[in-house]
């Protein structure tokens, strides 16, 4: 069983998983790829999928499932017992890691990108997510649920299948903590409203934008070719979107990785949602972060926080609208 241990130096809890290093792709040695192994078949294809339990499917025309979401075989966060701390001495906290970890298998395609190969794609996953948060917003253990694609070996993925992973979480994680708090003291309104208003007018760090979403390389970008894609529609929470922003974002996302494999190639990333907890009513701006994974962080960074990037914004966002064109 997993648990939660309280870190407090920084305040902020650590999911202790010992299960999870039972997995057989971990503890390899350091490759950019995700290796498949051929005599192993992949669990999220269509054909391994007949004793799988499907919690939700999207299908098609065809009658065919083409996204699908299913528990995770070694899930970080299990059970539906509410959030209780126990002390076990003045320096020892901890808590049970309830909650959900559920997989979305974003394609049948084993070969196909997670963000989609078509706008089509993108729109059905999105609709997908949007479901499913609204199911976890009603479990009353639930706090906050955390959407991540993890893409590539180098940004934590262990299997090549496109899929991405839901972790419903007993608790409001310490980032999102941190936003909260970052929207309620910007005097201007909404911080990302903002953030909008004024990158629209600078155009600089821009890379794409339409009438319903803006991806930029943000100011304060932390690592080389770091993205955020907003939805130009204020809405704190992603389910209280509307179709046309929700679809515009996702497929914003698909058309910022594609910059990034046309200037880099099939670059590793971490594109992550960050959405307003559950019942949370401050202010709040739902977005996702998308990281390539292209420098490793080192000790300074670990040590102090303090991010050192090699690639200023304009310079990433410019190279990103030059790879956007010549696509």
């Amino acid at each position: 069983m997993s648990h939660l241990r309280l870190n407090l130096l920084t305040g902020r809890w650590v999911t202790m998983v010992a299960h999870r290093a039972e997995r057989p792709t971990d503890f390899r040695p350091r490759s950019p790829q995700v290796e498949t192994d051929s005599t192993r078949p992949c669990p999220f294809c269509p054909e391994q999928q007949h004793d799988v339990p499907a919690v939700l499917e999207h299908r098609g025309p065809d009658g065919l499932w083409h996204q699908r979401i299913i528990a995770n075989l070694y899930p970080a966060f299990d059970g539906d017992e509410p959030f209780a701390v126990h002390h076990h001495g003045p320096v020892h906290i901890e808590a049970a890691a309830s909650g959900i970890h559920e997989v979305f298998i974003s394609s049948r395609d084993h070969t196909a990108p997670p963000e989609g190969r078509t706008p089509d794609d993108a729109i059905a996953t999105a609709d997908l997510l949007r479901t499913r948060l609204l199911q976890h917003a009603e479990l009353p253990n639930l706090r906050y649920t955390q959407a991540i694609i993890n893409h590539g070996r180098e940004a934590g993925a262990s299997l090549a299948h496109p899929h991405g992973q839901l972790l419903a979480l007993p608790f409001v994680p310490g980032e999102i903590l941190d936003e909260q708090r970052a929207f309620g003291r910007f005097e201007g309104g909404c911080v990302l409203c903002a953030t909008v208003e004024a990158e629209s007018v600078d155009g600089t760090r821009i890379v794409l934008a339409n009438d319903e979403v803006v991806v930029v390389s943000p100011y304060w970008a932390g690592t080389p070719y770091e993205l955020l894609i907003i939805p130009r529609a204020h809405a704190a929470h992603l389910p209280d979107s509307t179709d046309e922003s929700l679809h515009a974002v996702a497929v914003g996302l698909q058309d910022a990785v594609g910059t990034l494999r046309h200037r880099h190639g099939d670059v590793a990333y971490n594109a992550v949602l960050h959405t307003a907890p559950h019942a949370y009513v401050g202010s709040y701006h739902w977005h996702i972060h998308l990281f390539p994974k292209l420098i490793s962080t080192a000790g300074f960074e670990r040590g102090t926080g303090v991010m050192i990037n090699i690639v200023t914004p304009e310079t990433a966002a410019g190279e990103l609208r030059q790879a956007l064109v010549s696509q």
